[in-house]
């Protein structure tokens, strides 16, 4: 079981969204540091003073996920001034709501670099000093668009299916070496935060914020190799395995309405 008393947790996208509530959760665990990262000056600054101004120490760093050398400079001060994670929780994530041959190749590349590329960076700054400390745990924010194709998703799919991959493969990994780094990977549906503004479900309902992090948090506590949310989510893998394509796109594109969910997306609102 995955304790937070007295233990370092960083967070990216810590600034808002889930990223803030599960900040200010697991604060209230016990841990002993919050670290936050995020792209957002302004928000990382007022979360970071509301929760300092409750009596926690939280340092906030701004940082582009999808630029390396951020990542590296960004690791290597929490190192030296905070010190090495407990808890590792890759949140960041972007969405670009488009038909494929709407995008641009900037689009895919900053997608792919967000969703999948910061994961594996990130993680890799500070996996090998958290294996000398001897537990640690890494927990990736994926999606349940891992599991399933949509229509105005195809980048957005690709970059969650190989983060499910790569994550569930380093748990294995970990598990191989007999090292005490536990990893989750969390595949939740449509969250109601501004990262998925405009989007309909008629028939899945979306997750709330505060259920979604007290989902995670859940998680990490008990160990979990995958949370996925709602429940329904679960049967995705099974129901997509037995079913002929054709069947399952009628069941989930017509049927509960998930393949039109993202026709009137509109996302942040600058």
């Amino acid at each position: 079981m995955t304790k937070f008393k007295n233990k370092i947790v960083l967070i990216t996208g810590g600034a808002a969204g889930i990223g803030k509530l599960m900040a200010n959760k697991i604060l209230n665990l016990g841990a002993s540091k919050m670290i936050l990262w995020d792209i957002n000056k302004e928000n990382l600054d007022i979360t970071s003073k509301e929760l300092t101004g409750l009596g926690f120490d939280v340092f906030s760093f701004i940082v582009d996920v999808s630029n390396l050398e951020q990542i590296k400079q960004a690791a290597q001060k929490v190192k030296e001034e905070v010190g090495v994670p407990d808890i590792l929780i890759n949140n960041a994530g972007i969405v670009v709501g488009k038909y494929f041959h709407e995008h641009s190749h900037e689009d895919i590349d900053l997608s792919m670099s967000i969703n999948t590329s910061a994961l594996m960076h990130i993680t890799l700054e500070f996996l090998n000093d958290i294996i000398k400390k001897g537990e640690g745990h890494i927990v990736n924010i994926a999606s349940a668009a891992g599991m399933v194709s949509n229509p105005k998703m195809s980048v957005y799919c690709a970059s969650k299916w190989a983060a499910i991959g790569w994550s569930d493969s380093l748990r294995l990994e970990m598990e191989q070496i007999s090292k005490k780094i536990k990893v989750t990977t969390v595949t939740p549906y449509y969250i109601s935060t501004g990262m998925f503004d405009g989007v309909k479900s008629p028939i899945i309902p979306i997750v709330k914020p505060e259920t979604a992090a007290n989902k995670i948090i859940k998680a990490i506590k008990k160990n979990r190799i995958f949370i996925r949310m709602p429940w329904l989510v679960y049967t995705m893998p099974f129901v997509k395995g037995i079913l002929p394509v054709r069947w399952f796109d009628f069941i989930i594109g017509k049927g509960f309405g998930v393949y039109k969910s993202m026709s009137e997306f509109k996302g942040h609102q600058k």
